[in-house]
């Protein structure tokens, strides 16, 4: 079942229309302008609503994105680079998002930090294509992930707060 505020999240970020993945030229070009747009909006929303937790960016060709994410938990903010490449055969199938510092201290996450999206996100998004995209990845995929995870490494111990600057 999904929360009120994820419900209120996932309404304010527009569906994409354009089934084009990396190798489809034209199209592609169109799609990412789509992805642009929704991740635009999404960050937008996420600002006004002082939600905001993640930044990224991507190559030229728009096929490898990288940033930054952050989660804050006990007023500590505890921030991640965050990175994945767009699949061969995206839209259809969805990124695999990777916090590459994380890898090995969770039992949900594979080889490289990536994520474990298999049970709940992956059938949402097969369900969704091609109107999801990168920031619904990131509102569905990451976002949940960084909530139930990072507080549970944190009170294991397997991850502790960095002041800024510290190393």
């Amino acid at each position: 079942m999904v929360d009120d505020g994820t419900r209120k999240a996932l309404s304010g970020i527009p569906l994409l229309k354009t089934k084009a993945g990396p190798r489809d030229k034209e199209l592609w070009v169109q799609r990412l302008k789509e992805e642009y747009q929704a991740l635009i909006k999404y960050v937008q929303n996420n600002k006004a609503s002082d939600m905001d937790w993640f930044r990224l960016e991507s190559n030229k060709e728009g096929t490898k994105w990288f940033g930054k994410c952050w989660y804050m938990y006990n007023l500590h903010k505890y921030e991640f680079d965050v990175e994945f490449d767009i699949p061969i055969t995206y839209p259809t199938t969805s990124p695999e998002i990777a916090l590459p510092e994380l890898d090995g201290k969770t039992a949900k996450m594979y080889r490289g930090g990536k994520i474990c999206l298999t049970d709940h996100f992956k059938p949402l998004w097969a369900r969704n294509v091609p109107k999801f995209g990168i920031a619904h990845a990131m509102a569905l995929g990451l976002a949940p992930w960084l909530a139930v995870e990072v507080p549970d490494l944190i009170e294991k111990g397997v991850i502790s707060y960095q002041e800024k600057g510290s190393s």
